[in-house]
């Protein structure tokens, strides 16, 4: 199964780019044992001339653009989707790979968030956690939590509960 990531904002330069392509290539060297894919990491631009509302629009609907081009299951994160354990992240990976899943799309909204059209496109929403994350630190979070799915998977050492 094929692992995609589309998130809002540019990563060059960040502090947050070095946790996230160490947690990709970690991934994606593991991955390839249990037949996953990726991640790819496909960044589009944060609208910087737009405001509130019609920035988040904006950014929603090159989104929707993007998922159009992707077929297969959309995972939206956002503050409101089910929290799940580690382990449970893995259990559910595994899940739809099983059901025959070709491709999996997770999706980071920019600062603003997403637009409900856009949520009604997600297959599932996950959360993070209750807490609000910045939109650059939760594309590092998300890398390394598919990065320990697949440890679990894997059974490799790197999981500890």
């Amino acid at each position: 199964m094929r692992l995609d990531l589309l998130a809002v904002g540019l990563m060059r330069g960040t502090p947050e780019e070095l946790l996230v392509s160490t947690h990709i290539d970690r991934a994606q060297k593991s991955g390839r044992q249990i037949g996953l894919d990726g991640p790819y990491l496909h960044e589009i631009k944060e609208r910087k001339g737009a405001t509130g509302s019609a920035k988040q629009r904006e950014e929603s609907a090159l989104l929707m653009t993007a998922l159009d081009q992707r077929p297969g299951l959309v995972i939206m994160l956002d503050e409101t989707g089910k929290q799940m354990t580690s382990r449970g992240f893995a259990r559910q990976i595994s899940d739809w790979q099983d059901k025959g899943m070709a491709q999996a799309s997770f999706v980071i909204g920019g600062a603003d968030g997403l637009t409900d059209a856009l949520r009604a496109r997600a297959d599932v929403t996950v959360s993070l956690g209750q807490m609000t994350w910045p939109h650059m630190l939760a594309r590092a979070l998300l890398c390394e939590q598919i990065w320990r799915a697949i440890s679990i998977l894997t059974n490799h050492p790197y999981h500890r509960d």
